[in-house]
């Protein structure tokens, strides 16, 4: 037989070994989509998927000692907190969704700050501040972390709040070598930092950001974590800590105080739903922006949207229109639960609405603009905010499973980059900026009051079917977070990918300017939407990530996913 010969024969049976290997009898899973770099990962004990791998290894160490998921994610939020300190840290807010599974209930987690009891309009005036400062001390809402990892374990954990900030405590005192993406956008930051002595002295003490690899510590914020460990959230927010935080804020002519942080509490709350196509997903009510996600599905329901294609101009057109439909929605409604009437919550998220919200899109033209919709109880439309509702900043988000069933969905940020720019004195703590998000404009229900929280981007999520945990996920950065959890469920329910697809997946973005498309997305669908009138552009670094578990209804196995857009590990045992 000729070389030739065996070599045809051998091409005959590659090609029909392909054909067996790729064939599929119904209810298989799907053939590995080449759009993924990176494998799912699986197993069956435990599994954590978060920004940082150091924090991830972390969060796995924890369940492999026994620990549940609940443990393993505040273990893991405390170590984001000092190896990725441009995103979060000890001086920002947290959210959470836990799935017990004892009580197989579903539970939710607000442990956002509050304003300071002197921040009222009227000080705004009279310093002649006309609109809330994006930096800075008038900036600063009282910082809800500590109290949420608290409340984190007493209700749902098994170890102490010392045991897990151990790892933190020792990235902290001992250093960890940056990684290349957060080096990146620590570099960014510089300017500002450095406008901060304090901030200067904590996070460029060589005079500028640390270089990739290179070990940085954080005495400061060690010794902080450390008082932390062995006095509990108290410490925060009744002790030194606060003491030291409020003494800066005095200095800096700031509008927290002492008592502003032994008053804050966190808040247990129920989630809201809505069902899509058999899948029940779970967000956060207000203050977050949690419902937006939920309006858009409904809304995307009454669409056949799979036989469109993914990411094709047709089927952008219509999440572009519902999502704008939901952030109309959002700038005139989003403030503190207790500053809006439920019935409106209630309206929002409802089925009827979206159909008569779905009517206002026409497939072939993006709309000039969409109004908010009527409030349930009657009168005129709410008039649309002056100011500009896009929110830019960024977080870190985590997800975390057992095998006893547990699953946890936690969200963590300063909001923008290293917060409000200040480092308090000498605790190591960047402050947030949340407060940034608030209105100084007359009869909306975000206007600034002490006491109150502000309009919120963090929105963790989690999806049920059939009364059980299928998805935890989420899509951190600003107003990216719930039209990014919209598209990670399409690209699951609508077109089959797996959890490391739906993730890795080209998404879009929604801003003041337009709609910005990732790089992967096609020249067809970019003139495709030209043409209905959306004003394209790119987009860089303005993506978020992605980290999600999906648990197979079957089997219960454990399926990891994390964003190659960031430096996050899906890991498992």
């Amino acid at each position: 037989m000729s070389i030739r010969t065996i070599a045809c024969i051998a091409v005959v049976l590659v090609v029909v070994m392909v054909a067996v290997v790729t064939a599929q009898l119904p209810g298989d899973r799907p053939a590995p989509n080449p759009r993924s770099t990176r494998s799912v990962v699986m197993a069956r004990r435990g599994m954590m998927a978060t920004s940082q791998p150091l924090a991830s290894a972390a969060g796995l160490q924890v369940l492999r000692e026994g620990g549940n998921a609940i443990d393993a994610a505040v273990t893991a939020a405390a170590v984001l907190s000092v190896v990725e300190p441009t995103m979060n840290g000890i001086g920002g807010d947290l959210f959470a969704i836990v799935y017990d599974a004892k009580t197989k209930r579903l539970t939710g987690l607000n442990a956002s700050g509050r304003a300071g009891r002197a921040a009222t309009p009227e000080e705004f005036a009279r310093r002649g501040v006309t609109k809330m400062p994006e930096f800075g001390p008038l900036a600063v809402t009282v910082p809800g972390v500590v109290d949420g990892w608290s409340s984190l374990l007493e209700r749902h954990g098994t170890i102490t709040l010392g045991r897990a900030l151990r790892p933190a405590i020792e990235y902290a005192r001992d250093g960890f070598p940056v990684s290349e993406i957060i080096a990146e956008q620590w570099k960014g930051e510089q300017k500002r930092l450095a406008a901060d002595p304090a901030a200067a002295a904590t996070f460029m003490p060589d005079g500028r950001a640390p270089l990739p690899g290179q070990v940085f510590r954080n005495p400061r914020l060690a010794a902080t974590l450390e008082q932390v460990a062995a006095g509990g959230r108290d410490a925060f927010y009744r002790g030194p800590i606060a003491a030291a935080i409020a003494a800066d804020m005095r200095k800096r002519q700031g509008l927290l105080d002492e008592n502003d942080f032994a008053e804050h509490r966190s808040d247990w709350v129920e989630p809201i739903s809505t069902s899509y196509r058999g899948y029940d997903v779970f967000e956060l009510p207000f203050n977050t922006q949690g419902f937006v996600a939920l309006e858009m599905l409904n809304i995307l329901e009454g669409f056949d949207l799979a036989p469109l294609g993914h990411n094709s101009a047709a089927y952008l057109h219509l999440l572009i229109e519902a999502n704008r439909i939901a952030f109309a929605d959002r700038a005139a409604y989003l403030a503190d639960a207790g500053a809006v009437p439920s019935s409106t919550m209630t309206m929002l998220i409802s089925k009827d609405y979206a159909a008569a919200r779905r009517k206002e899109i026409q497939s072939d033209r993006a709309a000039a603009s969409y109004a908010p919709g009527r409030p349930p109880t009657g009168g005129n439309r709410a008039a649309p905010l002056a100011f500009d509702i896009t929110a830019t900043g960024d977080t870190i988000y985590l997800t975390a499973a057992d095998g006893q069933g547990n699953v946890i969905s936690l969200i963590q940020s300063l909001y923008d980059a290293f917060g409000a720019g200040i480092v308090a004195g000498e605790t190591g703590i960047a402050l947030q900026n949340r407060g940034a998000l608030f209105t100084l404009e007359k009869g909306h229900p975000n206007r600034i009051a002490p006491g109150k929280r502000p309009f919120h981007t963090l929105v963790p999520a989690m999806v049920m079917k059939d009364g059980r945990p299928w998805l935890s996920f989420g899509v951190m950065g600003g107003d990216m977070q719930p039209q990014g959890h919209v598209q990670v469920l399409l690209n699951l329910i609508e077109f089959h990918m797996n959890i490391q697809e739906a993730g890795e997946a080209a998404r879009y973005r929604v801003t003041a300017s337009g709609v910005a498309l990732e790089s992967a997305i096609g020249a067809d669908t970019r003139a495709g939407l030209t043409t209905r009138g959306h004003n394209v552009r790119n987009g860089f670094g303005m993506w978020g990530g992605f980290q999600g578990i999906l648990i197979d209804p079957r089997t219960g196995v454990l399926m990891g996913g994390s964003d190659p857009r960031k430096d996050g590990l899906a890991i498992g045992y």
